[in-house]
């Protein structure tokens, strides 16, 4: 994975191509570009028969800049970063910011390839490639360029883990409007990953998360959750309020009514219960010392009605019983 930042610090996650699939790429184009060579050639011989000797030279000069230079930089130009080979591999010439390129970069990249494949059969641009850090040729270094992998296995994308079932809603009052995206993004990194951590190292990471999170918000964590409970938990309880920004006027305006309140009950919710114990969180046997409050996080007073899945016995609440992630 390479990592590169752009001019509004948004960091692009891309996949440089290794070189046997440029490579395969390279002859792929290589195999298109000289039969089309050959085909232009004959053609262009058969109607310039009755010229002199210097005519044709000049004419088999100006088909091989055109066929063989020319025509690779207007593909890549016009297709932005792509070639039958990239298409066929799912490769793409991107910037080193990650935008597309321009037909001066694939000018530079086309002079030079003159030179590190035409002229040298590929040694150089493979010598290159194994050197470079990013898999890049002398053109790419030149043009400022990166070919990457468009087709990435969707496979490795893993969702947020859902909360456990009776902490949704639990933070309906939080303000979240301090926690800034980076320790967003540094939360949901560790929730798909920490069953892939050590216990000890994932807790101690738990910890640290929640208690960043506790001084962003002001207000403390629930006694007797753990924190990557309650991480889950908040994460939960953001994407529910995302989730209602987006679709809620859509839904009132189909309706013929308003947005929908902020008592309602967070899209992100549904089915949490029935997805809650595909990630491991197991409901606790009895109530336990130190439980958590009845009322929402920040919320003074009255009992949110947004509890869904939690269930009172004699007017208190389970404990949640977590054990550390392992």
């Amino acid at each position: 994975m390479s990592e590169l930042v752009t001019g509004d610090a948004v960091v692009l996650g891309l996949r440089p191509a290794k070189l046997p699939s440029r490579a395969l790429a390279l002859a792929i184009d290589l195999v298109a570009v000289w039969i089309a060579f050959i085909l232009v050639s004959i053609g262009l011989a058969v109607a310039t028969a009755s010229l002199d000797e210097a005519a044709s030279a000049a004419i088999a000069v100006a088909t091989f800049l055109l066929v063989l230079v020319g025509a690779p930089i207007a593909v890549e130009t016009l297709s932005h970063g792509r070639s039958l080979g990239k298409i066929a591999c799912g490769l793409r010439v991107v910037r080193d910011d990650g935008g597309p390129i321009r037909f001066r970069h694939a000018l530079v990249r086309g002079a030079m390839g003159v030179v590190e494949i035409l002229m040298t059969l590929g040694v150089v641009a493979c010598t290159a490639s194994l050197v470079s850090a990013r898999g890049r040729r002398l053109g790419d270094v030149f043009a400022g360029t990166l070919v990457v992998r468009e087709r990435v296995p969707s496979g490795r994308g893993v969702a947020v883990p859902p909360p456990p079932p009776w902490l949704v809603g639990r933070f309906a009052g939080l303000d979240l409007s301090a926690v800034p995206d980076e320790l967003w993004l540094e939360i949901r990194q560790y929730l798909t990953r920490m069953h892939q951590l050590d216990a000890e190292v994932g807790w101690s990471m738990a910890e640290r998360l929640a208690g960043e999170l506790v001084a962003r918000t002001g207000v403390p964590a629930p006694p007797g959750v753990p924190a990557a409970a309650y991480l889950a938990g908040v994460v939960n309880e953001r994407q529910a309020r995302d989730a209602r920004r987006v679709f809620a006027p859509a839904q009132g305006a189909a309706a013929g009514q308003g947005p929908v309140g902020a008592g309602s009950e967070p899209a992100t919710a549904i089915g949490v219960v029935a997805s809650a114990a595909a990630v491991g969180w197991a409901a606790p046997a009895g109530p336990v010392v130190g439980e958590a409050p009845a009322t929402p996080v920040g919320s003074a007073g009255s009992t949110s009605s947004g509890d869904s899945g939690v269930e009172e016995s004699g007017g208190r609440r389970p404990g949640t019983g977590f054990a550390p992630p392992a």
